[in-house]
């Protein structure tokens, strides 16, 4: 009774592994390499080194020039190989940026109300955390492009479904 319950268990994995061999897995792997993007620095000139947008250092890429990518506000490079905490949160804010403001990008900061960007115009976008990042951006671009504001000082998308603005200091970067 033993040996044909073992043999049933032979024949059932021959037959798995043979429906897998010849019916499921592909002939051919289709290579591809990933290469992270990095979406913010550490430092600046020929000693910045790039963080991509899961926060971690990559060093061996060279940095975009036009437009240059936003700098952490960090003294040295993170052990460990990855930024956390607030830089973190600043990264994963920057890696969302619509590509039609990623030239408006000036400075990036964590303070009082979270992440903080700063537009090369003087405006400034609160964040909070790095949560909806994506919709608090739409958020952000709908104020920008609002045909009846024609300047500010700051938007608030903290609560993206009701974002908040103010000011007359700063004007609103030029249409890309």
């Amino acid at each position: 009774m033993r040996t044909k319950l073992i043999l049933g268990a032979v024949a059932a994995l021959v037959v798995v592994l043979a429906t897998y061999w010849f019916l499921i897995r592909q002939d051919t792997a289709d290579p591809r390499i990933l290469v992270p993007q990095p979406v913010a620095t550490i430092g600046a000139g020929s000693e910045a080194i790039g963080v991509s947008a899961n926060g971690r250092l990559v060093r061996w890429l060279p940095l975009p020039e036009d437009p240059p990518l936003p700098q952490l506000p960090l003294e040295g490079t993170p052990k460990g190989g990855r930024v956390q905490g607030p830089a973190l949160e600043q990264v994963r804010v920057l890696a969302a940026v619509p590509d039609a403001l990623a030239p408006y990008i000036a400075s990036s900061a964590f303070g009082e109300s979270g992440v903080e960007i700063t537009l090369t115009t003087g405006i400034e976008i609160e964040f909070g955390d790095s949560s909806r990042a994506g919709r608090k951006w739409r958020a952000a671009a709908a104020v920008l492009a609002d045909p009846e504001v024609t300047a500010l000082d700051y938007v608030n998308v903290i609560s993206p479904s009701r974002p908040s603005y103010d000011g007359s200091e700063y004007e609103l970067p030029p249409p890309p």
